[in-house]
């Protein structure tokens, strides 16, 4: 998911470019800006929930889903480091981020923690 922050700074053509670059598929994107009861599920075992939740209802989102072989794995390693300050150059959050709390993007630490978000972030409404 491209976070508040990245797509206010106009970095959704750049961050969508880097996984289609990688060789990834992009199988749905969805654009808007979430509810607090979505952020409450998502963010619910979180002990920094309402700051979070301030934030990532500040304005809105991209999610999306990409697929490929270890999306998972090979996608955290392009977004960096949780804390910007331990990204790496060339990764998306060590280009462009500099504070943990406002770090660009989001993703999935697991395939079982991806379907979760999937489901959650893409149901039928």
């Amino acid at each position: 998911m491209i976070k508040p922050d990245a797509v206010q700074r106009g970095l959704v053509g750049e961050i969508i470019k880097r996984f289609e670059m990688k060789g990834f598929k992009l199988i749905a994107m969805k654009f808007f800006r979430p509810t607090q009861e979505l952020l409450q599920q998502h963010y619910a075992e979180r002990s920094f929930f309402p700051a979070l939740m301030e934030y990532m209802g500040s304005g809105p989102v991209v999610s999306m889903v990409w697929e490929g072989l270890n999306i998972v794995r090979s996608g955290r390693q392009m977004m960096g480091a949780t804390n910007p300050a331990n990204a790496l150059p060339g990764t998306i959050r060590g280009d462009f981020s500099i504070q943990t709390g406002r770090n660009i993007i989001h993703g999935s630490d697991a395939v079982e923690t991806a379907n979760k978000e999937i489901a959650l972030w893409f149901a039928e409404t």
